[in-house]
């Protein structure tokens, strides 16, 4: 398979990392997977347990004309400890590695056949200037965009360019997600970013 660069020359990729059937059922579970691994699950609150004090009883079990308790800690209490607590747990989801790979494939796949990835010699800022990345997206035509580099390959005046725009996100090959990928209108990738994409995804 070629893929266009906007040079006017082309990149041969493989058609079994970049020609694959798009597979929703996948996708679905490896972003799930994704987005569980960001919860904190931290979220802790007490029991009538682990609530301090709470030992003694309020009151004599009988002659006070009040109902029996035996602490003061309960859940109906004041002050007195939770139900059904809270406690932290891991959210984290288990996904293979293989499958994450296939997952990534076929979004990529999905992104060639939706004229939606656009291949670029190279994306470098000479300056750190919102306005000049502006115009340089402006000239591949697109307006929300991640661009994805190779490693290495990302100055710090691409990242101090682009980091006031929302509709602009820039990673290295290290830190693409499938978040980004899915959410953004175009994706722009170098030319030796899809090399080192098609070397991982094999």
């Amino acid at each position: 398979m070629k893929l266009e660069v906007t040079n006017g020359s082309s990149v041969d990729v493989s058609d079994d990392t970049f020609g694959r059937e798009y597979n929703e059922t996948l996708v679905h579970q490896a972003v799930t997977a994704y987005l569980a691994g960001g919860r904190a699950g931290t979220k802790a609150q007490k029991n009538r347990s682990a609530v301090s004090g709470g030992g003694a009883k309020p009151w004599r079990q009988k002659g006070t004309g009040r109902a029996r308790a035996g602490t003061s800690r309960g859940p109906l209490w004041r002050s007195g400890g939770k139900t059904f607590a809270a406690s932290p747990r891991d959210y984290s989801q288990k996904i293979n590695k293989k499958m994450l790979r296939a997952a990534y494939a076929s979004i990529f796949s999905e992104l060639i056949r939706s004229e939606r990835l656009r291949v670029v010699d190279s994306f470098e800022m000479t300056q750190a200037k919102t306005k000049d990345a502006i115009s340089k997206l402006s000239e591949l035509g697109v307006e929300s965009a991640y661009i994805i580099v190779g490693t290495d390959k990302a100055d710090e005046n691409l990242f101090l360019s682009l980091r006031n725009l929302s509709y602009v996100d820039v990673d290295e090959i290290g830190g693409i997600n499938l978040i980004s990928l899915i959410k953004f209108e175009h994706v722009i990738i170098t030319e030796d970013a899809i090399k080192e994409v098609e070397q991982w995804l094999q």
